[in-house]
């Protein structure tokens, strides 16, 4: 991993890595959130935003900035909605919401909603910082 990582402390191999667009302030506010969570000390944190983040020799830096993933302590690779539920059945407070989101017809409309997020991401970033100027 790169100095980008934050996470997983002591050492420890994390249960899960999350991979994650740190040039994106709504990204990081998200993951921000995540970090302070109980459980994300078993938690390793890539900010893929940075040239020398490496995600990997089967998850691109493109792709990894393209859409949200993570992979868990046995190298399996989840994007988008599963990846959140992945995350979210790892954080303690989360664990429930990671349990539904994991049910086959709640998992499709995650994904979906997912999906519907990607493409407005650049206008809400862009209201971000124009919110965050003023």
């Amino acid at each position: 991993m790169s100095e980008e990582t934050t996470g997983a402390r002591g050492g420890a191999a994390p249960d899960l890595t999350v991979y994650y667009d740190g040039a994106c302030p709504l990204c990081r506010a998200e993951i921000g959130h995540y970090t302070r969570c109980e459980g994300a000390e078993r938690i390793a944190f890539v900010d893929v935003s940075s040239e020398s983040a490496d995600p990997g020799p089967d998850l691109s830096r493109e792709a990894a900035l393209a859409r949200f993933h993570v992979r868990d302590a046995h190298g399996t690779l989840a994007s988008g909605g599963a990846g959140f539920a992945a995350l979210w059945r790892t954080l303690p407070r989360w664990r429930v919401a990671g349990r539904l989101a994991a049910l086959p017809g709640v998992r499709t409309l995650l994904e979906l909603a997912y999906r519907g997020f990607l493409p407005l991401r650049p206008a809400l970033v862009r209201l971000w910082k124009r919110a965050a100027r003023r």
